[in-house]
């Protein structure tokens, strides 16, 4: 039974959007300006730029081999089956444990007003603090775990529609709190007072696109990546949907973040931006919302709270189910994960993944929080070496869109990738570390349960291995979460990018012949 094709241009573009606009939104705007001030809105459209950049490759290839968990099978085109192995279990490992995080994090939102569910009787804390789900609010998380498993199993159709619902409210409460803010005391004179437009130069420009979350709130694009070989006119409509998330959470994150800025009460600061604080355990939206007086907000600001991180984690348990049949076809996973239910879904590797998510509830959030940045940020690197090998290899497939200047577009946005993996701190690198040791553990046992069927194209990985020692090494002597701080800002980066080139070129040198490329894309293409 094939996949089916039944999602359209509106649903790939809510999905996109569904998963970008989780319930971050309700601190990002404070985490930007606290680096930045209010030049963090210039960091916005940066980040917006860069991750277009990375999104661009993933169209043109998703495009013209539209997938089913395409982010673990393209790579297996261009530089074989290890390669493929190891950003698919990132990718893997990475979603595994967004919905954990966000059955967790949704806890931690209605903890006052459901006493008993998170950290004792009345919630209370920090998201990411010692105090954790009580007894009966792990029985709650299990249970919305159970429902996003139950949404998807219900088929491909099931999960546009919910999240089309979903999708829509999230967009409505952001953009309501944004005229709120403004309609009321609206304070331009933050503008331009505390330090002026850009108190923190450009440093603290590019440390809000890093550290400050920008680049992070943009992430959630891949997921129409992975839904690819369900989506209809998929060489039209994957581009469109990944410029229209793109485009349309820069306007959405644009307009927060000016409201957020315009709407700090002048007693709120007390040092300037980057000891602005606000208590409430709905973050700074809630606060400011409390201070104006609009305290009829704080139901919407409730309903984007629980609607955020369960759109996002909705989606996620679904391309989670994609990347397992595609781990699958790729011989990390056993094969009986590679096969659909009646309604044309991967439900054994659905339910894998949900039986993974709710053993790693038993972590510490901060724990899982590292893991899945850690295991994300890996699979962007991919796309841009892949869609210059695939040139290269299948020339002649046909492409919708064919992205001009491809040999510099692809390792700028290589370089960019790379600089997103170094921003997320060598406390998270090292557990991407672990992750992968981890993923090659198994996949050894499992060649000894089931041999691999084909070469596994271990050569072809070599450029992987010399790119993580490189990162490993640019993380250590920088200084990103946790890092010595021997190079100083700005040569950190730097060596990073010359890094980056460096193994892009390996990349490009290690990739697959041509033949075996062809014989694979007719293979997925048409069956063996």
């Amino acid at each position: 039974m094939a996949l089916k094709r039944s999602i359209g241009l509106g649903g790939l573009t809510f999905i996109g959007i569904g998963a970008v606009l989780g319930s971050g939104w309700l601190f990002a705007p404070l985490l930007a300006a606290q680096q930045a001030g209010p030049a963090s809105l210039i960091s916005w459209a940066i980040g917006g730029v860069l991750i277009l950049m990375i999104a661009l490759p993933f169209a043109e290839i998703a495009g013209c081999l539209p997938e089913a968990g395409a982010i673990a099978r393209l790579p297996r085109y261009s530089h074989g089956s290890f390669t493929s192995m190891l950003i698919g279990w990132s990718a893997w490992l990475g979603y595994a444990t967004l919905p954990p995080i966000e059955a967790v994090a949704i806890l931690k939102y209605i903890g006052p007003l459901l006493p008993g569910i998170y950290g004792g009787a009345g919630g209370g804390g920090d998201i990411g603090d010692v105090v954790g789900p009580t007894p009966l609010g792990y029985a709650v998380a299990v249970c919305i775990l159970l429902l996003m498993v139950a949404i998807n199993a219900l088929g491909v159709a099931w999960l546009d529609k919910a999240n089309a619902i979903i999708t829509t409210v999230k967009v409505l409460v952001p953009l309501i709190v944004v005229l709120t803010f403004i309609s009321h005391d609206f304070h331009w004179s933050n503008f331009s007072a505390h330090g002026g437009f850009a108190p923190y130069g450009l440093i603290g420009i590019l440390g809000a696109i890093s550290t400050g979350g920008v680049i992070f709130a943009y992430a959630g694009f891949r997921h129409i990546i992975d839904l690819a070989g369900e989506a209809r006119r998929p060489a039209l409509f994957v581009p469109l949907a990944l410029l229209f998330t793109v485009l349309g959470c820069f306007v959405i994150y644009v307009l927060l973040q000016f409201a957020f800025i315009g709407g700090v009460p002048p007693s709120a600061f007390h040092g300037g931006w980057t000891s602005l604080d606000f208590s409430h355990h709905l973050g700074p939206m809630a606060g400011i919302a409390t201070v104006i007086g609009a305290s009829w907000l704080l139901a919407l600001l409730y309903g984007g709270a629980v609607l955020g991180p369960f759109g996002s984690a909705l989606i996620a348990t679904g391309s989670n189910a994609r990347l397992g049949m595609a781990l699958a076809r790729n011989g990390f996973f056993p094969a009986m994960f590679a096969r659909l239910s009646a309604r044309g879904i991967p439900f054994r590797a659905l339910m894998l993944g949900a039986v993974v998510g709710m053993l790693m509830l038993s972590l510490p959030f901060k724990e899982m929080v590292a893991l899945n940045s850690s295991a994300i940020v890996l699979s962007f690197c991919v796309g841009p070496l892949t869609v210059v090998a695939l040139r290269s290899q299948i020339p002649n497939q046909a492409r919708a869109i064919r992205i001009p200047f491809v040999h510099v577009v692809a390792p700028a946005a290589f370089v960019i990738a790379t600089l997103i993996i170094y921003w997320s701190g060598w406390n998270t690198i090292w557990r991407l570390d672990i992750g992968l040791a981890a993923g090659v553990a198994i996949f050894a046992l499992k060649l000894r349960w089931e041999p691999q069927v084909g070469p596994v194209d271990i050569g072809h990985a070599r450029w992987f291995f010399v790119y993580i020692a490189g990162v490993n090494a640019g993380s250590v002597l920088g200084d990103f979460g946790g890092g010595l701080g021997v190079l100083p800002f700005g040569w950190d980066m730097a060596v990073l990018a010359a890094v980056a080139l460096v193994c892009f070129r390996i990349g490009l040198a290690d990739a697959l012949p041509a033949q075996r490329t062809v014989e694979l894309v007719d293979e997925a293409l048409h069956g063996p």
